[in-house]
């Protein structure tokens, strides 16, 4: 097993006790809750007639039902306006801190989180949602729960997990121009599967990973869970410290930074740690990538060939056939080209202020195609006022594509912002299967924002690279 990783070095900080099931009781050290799978954790607390131990350390949001569009209330939608209502009343009645949306700091859950201070490196997080693993990037263990785990983590301040193994996964080199942390999180799932993560959490490390801002970093970790880790993480260093100086947590207390900064240096994995697996990726290899089926393992480097279900391993070939079938793409073409009806700009994935002044640069001047239904959605208030106040929402706007309020929207169907019929579309968003976005028959391609925005403007999957940048970020 590994030794003298960040994650053994956290998890053992945080080990209360082995349980006679085997697991480990680990003290939570951030719970963060939103509407869609806190009510039955809190109406389970309140049958029992149970305090939330810990609401300081407990901090709520609202996302994925939340409408993008026109928010009076009530909500159009009688479930999000249902849901809404419940969290409000559970969250006054346990005294947990709420960003709602007259609070000016709503968001999605993963992004409020970093901006504000509350995720810090040496940490353990947890939400009910699998995309917590996005907190990794500050050298933090992240892990998505379910609706009794987050019951146990209200009335205990603790949760029950098995301790995995550790992979560390080197992106070794300099990435190219215009290539993106969306690139090459798709790379590294097309090349270790959908599945080659199970057992394992995944530290992200080696020079390509180490010049990525913390926006990039959120984005590979935000999607180790679609290659199976149950987290990933990066060793925080100066570019994390730097990031969190300037935060809620620190802006107005350089005293208590620099204790825990001592912390935060001291958990990281050592240089000689013991890892259980290492796998090495050239970042100079890879290309803008976007995927071709439908799971994000299906993808492909823009100008490379669409692979032919036989040339993959035989557990691989009957879901590539169905994949394609669905997607209407055939084996040895390129995506290069395939037209698109919708492009979203948003998810936890890529929707932070600088996913958006990279995609703005590539919209400037130009205009969405007049077949494309293009939108923006900024991955939090803050995110959204920043914006707007370089500007950003009238580039968008004036291009074409629609500026709306924080939340998950069309990155999953749980909303008013959904694909409609067999629309194809270009995604920012994390996940890519059947249904994902609203219907059963719409077609999701993944793609970083840059390629968002140029399949917004030509109406096509293109390879930004050949698109030139009005605007340089």
């Amino acid at each position: 097993m590994s030794d003298g990783t960040l994650y053994d070095k956290v998890w053992d900080r945080h080990k209360v006790t082995e349980l006679p099931t085997g697991q480990d009781q680990l003290f939570v050290g951030l719970h963060l809750v939103h509407e869609v799978t806190s009510p039955q954790a809190f109406g389970m607390l309140r049958e029992r007639d149970t305090p939330v131990a810990f609401p300081e350390r407990t901090h709520a949001t609202v996302d994925h039902i939340v409408p993008t569009g026109n928010r009076d209330r009530p909500f159009a939608d009688d479930a999000a306006e249902t849901m809404m209502a419940e969290l409000e009343e559970n969250v006054r009645d346990a005294g947990i801190e709420f960003s709602d949306p007259d609070s000016g700091n709503q968001g999605i859950v993963h992004v409020i989180g970093p901006e504000q201070g509350l995720t810090q490196p040496g940490m353990t997080i947890v939400c009910g949602d699998s995309h917590t693993s996005t907190h990794g990037a500050f050298g933090a263990l992240a892990f998505g729960i379910g609706t009794s785990q987050i019951r146990d983590v209200l009335a205990t301040g603790c949760v029950a997990m098995e301790k995995q193994k550790v992979r560390k996964i080197e992106v070794t080199g300099e990435l190219g121009d215009h290539v993106t942390a969306k690139d090459v999180i798709l790379t590294i799932i097309r090349k270790l599967g959908t599945d080659g993560g199970v057992g394992y959490v995944y530290e992200y490390a080696g020079e390509a990973i180490e010049d990525l801002g913390m926006e990039g970093r959120m984005s590979i970790c935000n999607m180790s869970i679609e290659g199976g880790a149950r987290a990933g993480y990066v060793n925080p260093d100066e570019t994390t410290y730097e990031w969190l100086r300037e935060t809620d947590a620190f802006a107005d207390d350089p005293e208590r930074f620099a204790e825990l900064r001592s912390y935060w240096e001291s958990i990281a994995s050592d240089d000689d740690a013991e890892y259980d697996d290492v796998v090495t990726i050239d970042g100079s290899e890879i290309e803008p990538t976007v995927t071709w089926g439908t799971t994000p393992g299906q993808g492909v480097g823009v100008t490379e060939p669409i692979p032919a279900p036989e040339d993959l391993p035989a557990d691989k070939q009957d879901t590539a056939r169905r994949a394609q079938k669905h997607m209407g793409v055939e084996p040895g073409e390129t995506m290069e080209g395939y037209e698109i009806d919708v492009a979203f700009l948003g998810s936890c994935t890529n929707a932070r202020l600088k996913d958006l002044r990279e995609a703005a640069a590539f919209v400037t001047g130009r205009e969405v195609d007049d077949d494309v239904r293009a939108m923006v959605v900024p991955g939090s208030q803050r995110v959204q006022r920043a914006a707007e106040a370089e500007g950003l929402d009238e580039v968008f706007t004036e291009a074409g594509f629609e500026w709306r309020e924080p939340g998950c929207s069309m990155c999953l169907g749980m909303n008013d912002d959904q694909l409609q019929g067999d629309e194809a579309s270009a995604s920012s968003s994390n996940r890519n299967f059947v249904g994902r976005q609203g219907s059963k028959d719409g077609r999701t391609v993944l793609m970083s924002p840059t390629m968002v925005a140029a399949a917004a403007v030509t109406g096509e999957v293109t390879d930004v690279r050949e698109m030139e940048e009005v605007v340089s970020v």
